[in-house]
């Protein structure tokens, strides 16, 4: 069997590598993660629904089968009560780099191990500690032999320094994203400022990830470009936005919202949208284009189908699917076959269905990052007398 491609191979060469899309929000709708911790326990606990969700993306069109590691570290496992940790860091991380294994094996896929912020830095107890973190889970990507590693999902460009550093020392590829949007950091580091420095740190590939939708997502990105224009450094780029609409979103992103997390629906964004992200991505110089919270299957294959020409491909997903709607030709009524062309969808104004619903909303604004006495990690379960008064302190009420 001849050996893989690895993902430098392939950005190196100019080609487009699609990622695949979320798998906490994912899972968590089909009933396999539990909101508020958002662990990967399922890697363990639920197998089949891992594994069937990987197959999905794979058959969209995804080259990277991203092991589901996120938030997979002991300290997040474990906070406030969380029963994940009875099952061990080092055993969910490995049984999720075997599931994304045997579905890239299906394909032309890699195998991507990931780690993001912790628990530990908000807590702030240091890069000893922080790092100590990151390194039991690294030390399991190298066991399973991942093909390259993601830091994802940083809030502050210290900790992503941090995960960046320990990921190198693998000797693996390393990619580097953040929850992040244009405005910068949450202190205050610049976006552009957080692209040079996580090249500087040694990523090979860096961008944003998560909290904000593709719009502002890729506005991050051409800042993160500049960034790196103006200093000299050349390094892929990669974005894997929300796929939810947040024009109405502060710093913290989509977390603020008060539909979070279990009203965001009317926020989903079409595949309509898809397309016009991929082609916006590309057209900024992008090449490692995937998806985070909110992607499912059918988003991923309408990037893969929208960047089908330069990818000399499309996805098997594509069987039944004819991309702008060409199946609608076969429909009973007139006035839907008469959809079967891109200039309706592309043109289209989706309607919400609810008529008292605003169209943007007030998002809460805590102000509330590392060092705040409210985000340090505690090993008890939060009780209703602590909510109580957070509640208070917080919110006013």
């Amino acid at each position: 069997m001849a050996t893989k491609r690895g993902i430098l191979e392939r950005l190196d060469a100019g080609e487009i590598v699609v990622g695949d899309g979320g798998f906490v929000f994912a899972l968590e709708k089909r009933g396999y993660v539990k909101a508020g911790p958002w662990t990967p326990e399922a890697c363990i606990e639920h197998p089949e629904a891992v594994r069937q969700l990987h197959r999905e993306f794979l058959r969209a069109g995804a080259d990277v089968m991203q092991a589901f590691t996120f938030y997979g570290s002991d300290d997040k496992l474990k906070n406030r009560g969380n029963e994940a940790g009875n099952h061990g860091c080092s055993n969910i991380n490995k049984a999720a780099c075997d599931l994304a294994r045997g579905v890239a094996n299906e394909g032309d896929g890699l195998v991507l191990g990931g780690v993001c912020q912790t628990p530990t830095y908000l807590s702030g107890k240091g890069k000893e500690a922080v790092q100590a973190v990151f390194k039991i889970q690294a030390d399991a990507f190298v066991e399973m032999n991942v093909d390259f590693l993601l830091a994802e999902y940083f809030e502050h460009i210290e900790e992503m320094e941090w995960a960046i550093e320990v990921l190198k020392n693998t000797g693996k590829p390393v990619a580097a994203s953040m929850c992040i949007g244009p405005e910068g950091d949450l202190h205050g580091v610049s976006t552009s400022e957080c692209g040079v420095r996580m090249a500087k740190a040694g990523a090979d590939i860096v961008g944003i990830n998560c909290h904000f939708d593709p719009e502002t997502s890729l506005a991050a990105v051409a800042e993160i470009k500049k960034g790196l224009d103006g200093a000299g450094l050349k390094r892929h780029l990669i974005v894997q936005p929300l796929c939810f609409k947040t024009p109405d979103v502060n710093s913290q992103g989509f977390i603020d919202l008060p539909e979070f997390p279990f009203a965001l629906e009317p926020r989903i964004c079409t595949r309509w949208d898809m397309h016009k992200y991929a082609r916006d991505a590309y057209n900024l110089g992008v090449r490692y284009i995937g998806g985070c919270c909110g992607f499912e299957p059918y988003h991923i294959r309408a990037v893969s189908e929208e960047l089908s020409k330069e990818r000399k491909k499309t996805p098997a997903g594509s069987e039944k699917h004819d991309m702008w709607g060409g199946g609608l030709l076969l429909h009973t009524k007139p006035w839907v076959r008469a959809r079967a062309q891109r200039e309706y969808w592309e043109n289209l104004k989706p309607a919400s269905g609810r008529p008292l619903c605003p169209s943007m909303s007030n998002p809460d604004a805590w102000g509330v990052t590392a060092g705040h006495k409210h985000l340090i990690q505690q090993a008890n379960a939060t009780q209703a007398e602590d909510l109580k008064k957070q509640s208070k302190e917080l919110v006013g009420h």
